[in-house]
């Protein structure tokens, strides 16, 4: 295909039950363009290297974009609840009491197999992933919902307002992008949080309306910080 692979990305979605690849236009000018489907192949570290292989990857290397799941395969990370799960940091699962404490957690310069939870070689350069923003905001959200007070009137107004959740899922913080989205624009939802939950939701908000949208604030960085701190 004639195209110019700094203008596309590659958009990897994968499931139990099958495996996919879009490229995108940067630009949206053009139609997303298909490039890999199967209902057999599943996500696991050999499928998703049949799958680069299948669309010669190696030959345009693309940018890629997808979940955290999709990320950690490509790059060779161990599944599941890992001591180093984050391909970018060397952040401590495990040091919990660190967490939202620390802000400075050492760079992963390498990815080793065998060492600090890489298991394969990486199939793909770390400098090639970019990360949706509906998948930041998705956890995010999540974080939210899981530090509210299970018995505090915010936490009981988001399972009045989405009856068909299970309580699982509400109290694990997952939703879906336009549940999000209808939220951020309930200004009752608001009115039913303390001073530090609203102070850390009005955060939130800011971020995704002035950066995690279609639009990036110059002053981003500090909107960044200030969600750090909130939280």
């Amino acid at each position: 295909m004639n195209h110019d692979p700094a203008e596309w990305r590659l958009f990897i979605d994968s499931s139990k039950r099958s495996l996919k690849a879009i490229l995108l236009h940067n630009g949206n000018k053009y139609s997303s363009v298909p490039v890999g489907h199967s209902v057999h192949l599943t996500e696991n570290y050999e499928n998703m290297k049949i799958l680069l292989n299948a669309i010669k990857y190696s030959e345009y290397q693309w940018e890629i974009c997808g979940d955290l799941k999709v990320v950690g395969i490509l790059l060779g990370m161990q599944k599941g609840f890992t001591k180093y799960c984050c391909f970018l940091c060397l952040w401590d699962s495990r040091a919990t009491k660190e967490h939202y404490v620390k802000t400075d957690w050492p760079v992963r310069e390498h990815f080793l197999p065998g060492k600090k939870s890489i298991s394969h070689e990486p199939l793909v350069l770390p400098e090639k992933i970019i990360l949706p923003p509906l998948h930041i905001k998705l956890g995010l959200m999540k974080n939210f919902v899981k530090a509210l007070n299970k018995d505090g009137q915010a936490f009981l107004y988001l399972r009045q307002e989405f009856p068909t959740l299970s309580d699982a899922k509400v109290k694990e913080g997952i939703f879906i992008g336009p549940q999000i989205k209808a939220m951020l624009k309930d200004e009752v939802f608001l009115t039913k949080m303390t001073p530090v939950e609203s102070e850390a939701w009005n955060a939130f908000k800011t971020i995704c309306e002035n950066f995690l949208g279609n639009k990036k604030d110059p002053n981003y960085k500090e909107l960044v910080s200030n969600l750090l701190s909130s939280y």
